[in-house]
């Protein structure tokens, strides 16, 4: 996205902020999903989170409510410790998850509700205090799920005596009636702690959604955040996608990522390399790499991470990952400036193309929000030579350093790639380059095109890909072969298209079943008049992969250009993604950046 088309985005912002906005002066509004609200801009301003599984049944493991809390206070409990150890990875919220179905269903707070465990002490009230005086943000994680009730052997949930407090009797260990239970639990943390910023929450229940739950929370906290763990609820403001494993390579969960942007987007996974969420008596160990990859390669895709450490009964962290911690801060404190303040860049957001380089190197990019001249590559996996490159889409560079040690490299640019040559000083997470560029040059402003398409889906015209909103696609209504094309009003000369797909499914096979709704063969085709097209002057197959895709046109001048899709890689067997595409925005590029060094 070039300076335009980042205007247009800020534009469309501020429209649907100032919306939002009025819509509150006026009343509330209809549970629905926001995919931008006032409400969001906290998290959408961090990259981090910190995941806090711990309950009764944290190691070694408790039965008696009170036998747990007095372990926790006598132990040392301490809610600035977690705040402490949140700030050393940079987190800028914490989740707590006590009232989870695998931890007793704990209530960590006083309660006048019974039908589990809440303790006499106000661990979360003392957390949230904690936090807002460092300017940390608390969310509570909610569960849905009853089926754990008797787990170990022991019942954690007391229907009787939640019966007497509601007057009819009501099964905790049904889910209408463990949906009652926690409805309730709702209501009194909403009431009770005003500070709190949301809620994090495992999933739905019906008796919720029957009796406006989630219309009450926005009516009475209309500022507090919605989360959702692995559903694309309408009415959450975030979607949190559990990690997932298998990637190639191992950080980067991104391609595991299901829900495009600018809906807000989370990532959760455990510091530990093994053992549960929770504490279970081990310490295990911490995959530096993995860990610092995973966080920068989320960054690198306006993905935010929510990084699960296992709290032992005292709230302190095992050894090894409180050394993690340790390590974390030193190593990021040096390289935030590409991460603090920075969407990830070859996204609708801008920046150089992320994802598999030269030589066996891969990584992400950034762009800063408020500079869109200064980008950072960040190289995870280093190539195997010394020179890194990394396709410009359409900036020109005039300068590149390494960003650690402000040290001048040398580059090339030419062809529309950036060569960095020179980089003895690898580090073994993330070398970091500063890329500075006098923005894009050799594109045809959108506002000179017009679109056309062969077949589109109601609602999502060929318009689309040229409108610089976010929130608008190109649907190609399950029919294969389709095309756009576009007319450029007059003969220009013709290089590349630089093509945005939605990102609103994985890029990476899962067993035999690819889901990737991305275009797999394609041909483009230029023409003097839009009737005679002639052959293709460029055919191929893309590759599954997330970012912006570029198709290279040998030097032609003409006034129109056709984008055909032959194929797609989702297989037959995925119904939902099989022959579907869908185009967020395509860039036509008349020239390459001038070339330079």
């Amino acid at each position: 996205m070039g300076r335009r088309s980042r205007r247009r985005l800020g534009a469309w912002l501020a429209a649907a902020l100032s919306l939002v906005a009025t819509l509150a002066l006026t009343g509330p509004a209809p549970a629905r999903a926001d995919v931008v609200n006032p409400r969001q801009q906290w998290l959408r301003d961090s990259q981090a989170g910190l995941f806090l599984h711990w309950g009764m049944r944290t190691s070694p493991g408790y039965t008696s409510c009170s036998a747990w809390e007095k372990a926790v206070t006598d132990g040392g409990w301490k809610a600035d410790y977690w705040v402490a150890e949140a700030q050393k990875l940079h987190a800028s919220y914490l989740v707590l998850a006590s009232f989870h179905s695998r931890l007793g269903y704990a209530r960590a707070w006083p309660s006048a509700i019974p039908g589990s465990c809440s303790t006499k002490r106000d661990f979360l009230g003392e957390l949230i205090e904690a936090a807002n005086a460092k300017g940390l943000k608390v969310m509570l994680y909610m569960t849905d799920d009853p089926q754990w009730h008797a787990e170990g052997g022991h019942e954690w949930l007391d229907s009787t005596a939640y019966s007497a407090y509601k007057g009819h009797d009501v099964d905790l260990t049904t889910r209408d009636g463990f949906g009652e239970y926690s409805y309730d639990n709702f209501v009194e943390v909403m009431r009770k702690y005003p500070k709190l910023s949301g809620f994090w929450i495992d999933n739905d229940n019906d008796y919720w959604i029957d009796h406006g739950l989630y219309e009450k929370i926005r009516a009475d906290r209309p500022g507090w955040l919605l989360s959702n763990n692995n559903e694309d609820t309408p009415i959450m403001d975030t979607v949190s996608n559990e990690q997932k494993t298998g990637m190639t390579p191992a950080y980067d969960y991104p391609q595991a990522i299901w829900t495009p942007q600018p809906r807000l987007t989370e990532a959760c996974f455990k510091l530990p390399s093994s053992g549960a969420w929770w504490y279970s008596g081990t310490d295990s160990a911490v995959d530096h790499g993995l860990t610092l990859g995973r966080l920068i390669s989320n960054s690198g895709s306006s993905v935010k991470s929510l990084m699960a450490e296992t709290a032992q009964v005292n709230g302190r962290f095992p050894s090894k990952q409180e050394a993690f911690n340790d390590y974390a801060k030193t190593y990021l404190d040096t390289i935030w400036g590409s991460l603090g303040g920075t969407e990830g860049g070859g996204y609708s957001y801008g920046g150089l193309r992320p994802g598999a380089w030269n030589d066996g190197a891969h990584g992400v990019t950034t762009v800063s929000k408020t500079d869109p001249d200064r980008h950072f590559v960040h190289v995870l996996t280093r190539p195997s030579g010394s020179t890194l490159t990394v396709r410009d889409n359409g900036y020109k560079a005039t300068g590149v350093t390494d960003f650690r040690t402000g040290k001048k490299l040398n580059f090339r640019q030419r062809d529309g790639r950036i060569t960095i040559s020179g980089i003895t000083g690898w580090d073994p997470y993330d070398t970091v380059l500063a890329v500075r560029t006098d923005g894009r040059q050799g594109v045809v402003p959108a506002s000179s095109v017009t679109a056309s398409a062969s077949v589109s889906a109601s609602g999502h015209p060929a318009s689309a890909v040229l409108d610089g909103d976010p929130e608008t696609s190109w649907d190609n209504a399950t029919t294969l072969p389709a095309s756009v094309t576009f007319d450029l009003r007059s003969a220009k000369s013709l290089r590349y298209l630089a093509v945005n797909q939605r990102e609103w499914s994985v890029s990476y096979a899962r067993s035999d079943t690819e889901q990737s709704a991305r275009i797999r063969d394609y041909q483009v085709q230029v023409s003097g008049d839009g009737r005679d097209w002639g052959s293709p002057v460029a055919s191929g197959t893309l590759p599954s992969a997330r970012g912006v895709a570029f198709i290279d046109i040998p030097a032609t001048t003409k006034r129109y250009v056709r984008l055909t899709v032959n194929s797609t890689w989702a297989a037959a067997t995925d119904t939902k993604h099989y022959r579907k595409l869908l185009l967020d925005e395509v860039r036509i590029g008349t020239a390459y950046p001038g070339s330079g060094s």
